[in-house]
């Protein structure tokens, strides 16, 4: 066995490197690639025809990145467009793609199972001229990813990253949920509510049929995501309960069924996705999962220097672009499976 470079989880540093990637891209906006508007249609059972929407960067050639924002974030998410800005360095096309609802349309919401829409977009006429396709998520939009991973037939999707993604949602759900991480879940609460209230409205407006939603003024009492995701997804989507939803959805238990070269950056420090979570489903990692293990930064937010061991530009998304885009890097450095890294607890 390797010998072990140990990595201790730093909870303050953990959320300093959160805090500051929020508060960076609040005072100084990331500028994306030039753009044009992206549209998708996509029937669901439920509710009928819903848009997806997004913004495709056309940088020239026939790969594409299709990059998914996390749990209260969208296409403009600042993390999201470094994302394009990295592709198109990387002489890749991008698609910064809103999940369902993410765009405030009062469509509909999306949850954390929830990979029609990608197998939608990924099939669109609109993206037929790229000849491979990889995608990067983003927290809940990473597990997405790395679900939609475990079912794709897709044969242009040949790779995957998740960066700071949950494997297992009612782990971090009760994480979410502890008291400290009241300022997190006060802010990413209203904004699903918002979401949440947008819909109603809509479906009001334009006098669409009852799919049994909880009334807002219920909603808005919800103090805790698992309460929260009880009375939004659960009667939306046809759930027993929250923990159904958490249960039935997780990607950690069938990671086995990964199709496609998957890789997942995890921060040791997380104060969001504790790394607790994770490791159930990472002592024996399947065949086509990489795991870069980062001792610093914290949920999305990473030092500007990082690296995952890569021949290749620094930062999280240039590294993580570079492994996406060349299967030479399928097994470099920062490979949990390789027993490189042990996080002490």
């Amino acid at each position: 066995m390797e010998s072990l470079d140990v990595v201790q989880p730093q909870p303050l540093a953990g959320h300093f490197w959160t805090l500051a990637g929020y508060l960076r891209d609040r005072v100084r906006a990331p500028r994306p690639p030039a753009s044009t508007p992206f549209e998708e249609c996509v029937h669901d059972p439920r509710v009928g025809e819903l848009r997806l929407t997004g913004r495709l960067s056309a940088a020239g050639g026939e790969r594409l990145l299709v990059v998914l924002h996390g749990i209260a974030g969208s296409c403009e998410s600042g993390y999201v467009v470094r994302a394009a800005m990295a592709a198109e360095r990387a002489g890749l096309s991008s698609l910064r793609l809103n999940l369902r609802g993410a765009d405030r349309s009062g469509e509909d919401f999306f949850h954390a199972g929830l990979t029609d829409d990608l197998h939608a977009v990924l099939a669109s006429p609109t993206l037929a001229r790229y000849r491979s396709i990889h995608v990067l998520g983003y927290s809940l939009g990473g597990h997405v990813a790395l679900r939609a991973a475990t079912q794709s037939t897709e044969p242009r999707l040949e790779s995957v990253a998740a960066i700071c993604s949950p494997l297992d949602l009612s782990g971090c759900a009760s994480a979410f949920d502890r008291p400290a991480s009241w300022g997190y879940r006060r802010r990413i609460l209203a904004e699903l509510g918002r979401t949440y209230e947008l819909v109603l409205d809509r479906r009001l407006a334009v006098g669409a049929p009852d799919i049994g939603l909880t009334p807002l003024r219920r909603v808005r009492r919800a103090r805790s995501l698992r309460e929260f995701d009880g009375l939004t997804v659960v009667p939306r989507f046809g759930f027993r309960d929250a923990e159904d939803y958490y249960r039935s959805m997780s990607v950690g238990p069938v990671l086995d069924r990964l199709r496609v070269r998957s890789l997942l950056v995890v921060g040791a420090s997380d104060p969001l996705v504790p790394f607790a979570t994770l490791m159930p489903f990472l002592q024996t990692t399947p065949e086509m999962l990489s795991v870069a293990l980062l001792g610093r930064g914290g949920h999305v937010g990473f030092p500007a220097q990082t690296t995952l061991g890569l021949d290749a530009p620094v930062g999280v998304e240039a590294q993580a672009i570079a492994w996406l885009s060349d299967p030479g890097e399928a097994d470099s450095t920062g490979v949990l499976r390789r027993m490189r890294y042990h996080v002490r607890q």
